[in-house]
């Protein structure tokens, strides 16, 4: 009972913590967009400026820089749920920081029986995991391959990284060398997807890392 309660706990805590750590991110990507957008004018003006002297190589300069900076804070993918949109986007934009290609493909059934909690704690732990793995790696190598959609009757989750030596399975799951909290997170993810009776499938191989998740959609909810 003590230990049931002490398990408990440290999920509540660790849950509760790691939205907000999400929040966090995703308000850090929003403050660059609203900053960019408050900077619109001066950027304008500053072209404008340069183009009545003639300076038209500085004008294609400028306008190179921020595309690159737009690339930083646009809203790449979107699911069909807000929370979803706002966790993946927030983690995609930490890779790209990290010069992490990532290629994504999402969209979440409108009967999808998962939570958005539960939703952003599956994607925020596996998108982690990817972006740790990878920046351990050459950034020739780097990668992160998302899927998210339908298979089927299931609601279909697949993210594919770039990862170093083959990993050793522990149980159901694999070891890290960043140690319990690693962990913790895919135990999470794995509870998680047993709760809303689904299947959680993890394989690692020299160089990459697959985790996919498979959960029933309501019997209703004919396959497209």
């Amino acid at each position: 009972m003590l230990f049931q309660k002490w398990m408990d706990k440290r999920i509540e805590e660790y849950q509760s913590d790691l939205l907000q750590k999400y929040c966090d991110e995703v308000e850090s990507m929003y403050t660059k967009m609203r900053g960019w957008r408050h900077d619109y004018h001066n950027h304008i003006q500053a072209m404008q400026a340069s183009m009545a002297l003639g300076k038209y190589d500085e004008v294609t300069e400028y306008l190179r820089s921020l595309n690159e900076d737009l690339k930083n804070v646009d809203t790449t993918v979107r699911t069909g749920r807000v929370m979803a949109d706002a966790i993946l986007n927030g983690k995609m934009n930490i890779a790209l920081q990290n010069n992490i290609p990532v290629n994504a493909k999402a969209h979440i059934p409108e009967h999808t029986p998962i939570t958005d909690i539960d939703l952003c704690v599956i994607i925020g732990n596996l998108l982690d995991n990817a972006i740790e793995e990878n920046k351990k790696l050459p950034e020739d190598s780097r990668f992160i391959r998302i899927y998210i959609g339908q298979k089927n009757l299931q609601f279909y989750l697949a993210f594919t990284n770039a990862a170093g030596k083959k990993q050793e399975k522990s149980g159901t799951l694999f070891g890290s060398a960043k140690g319990a909290g690693h962990g913790f997170g895919l135990a999470r993810v794995e509870s998680i997807v047993k709760k809303y009776g689904g299947l959680f499938f993890a394989d690692s191989e020299d160089g990459g890392f697959t985790a996919e998740i498979l959960i029933p959609l309501i019997k209703s909810h004919k396959a497209l």
